[in-house]
């Protein structure tokens, strides 16, 4: 008898959820699903996880010396550096130099940046540098002078000699 129950128990709510499924369109009272939201609930998902893996990498090449040219844990230049971190996180293949990486994805408006998004700096007549842009007005890079790193976009050097922001697919 009790097995019974159940099952009326669970014949009801099928056909409950079936008929709740079946409902006709949409009217202009009803509430609507908000798929920018949805959307951006997704990439924030992304982002989180994506952000794990790429502060795991981080710590892997934490500190490594810089060396122009470098592309190995003994010494690495800033565009390798994101190189091989797009490579390994994104499975996206970058060039080799910060030059080219500059024309790669879309430029981006600095309020509009967000984790993974490329950044760019002038620090010199014909110097460039990048480094990837990860949270909280940061981003980490192979400094000449500290090896990787993270540091603030809004620090007085970096701020003065930012030049843009690049998103890569």
């Amino acid at each position: 008898m009790k097995h019974l129950s159940r099952y009326k128990i669970l014949l009801f709510t099928l056909s409950s959820l079936l008929t709740a499924c079946a409902s006709g369109p949409e009217t202009n009272s009803q509430a609507r699903v908000n798929t920018n939201q949805i959307d951006q609930q997704i990439d924030d998902k992304v982002s989180a996880q994506k952000s794990d893996e790429l502060f795991r990498f981080y710590n892997v090449w934490h500190q490594t010396p810089y060396r122009l040219g470098g592309t190995t844990r003994n010494g690495i230049d800033c565009s390798a550096f994101t190189q091989i971190a797009y490579s390994q996180l994104f499975k996206h293949p970058l060039p080799r130099t910060t030059e080219l990486q500059s024309q790669m994805g879309v430029e981006v408006d600095y309020g509009d940046r967000r984790f993974g998004d490329l950044v760019f700096f002038k620090t010199g007549f014909n110097t460039r540098h990048v480094g990837i842009y990860v949270e909280d007005n940061s981003f980490m890079h192979a400094s000449t002078s500290r090896g990787v790193i993270i540091s603030r976009l809004d620090s007085p050097y970096w701020a003065d000699v930012f030049w843009q922001i690049r998103r890569v697919n």
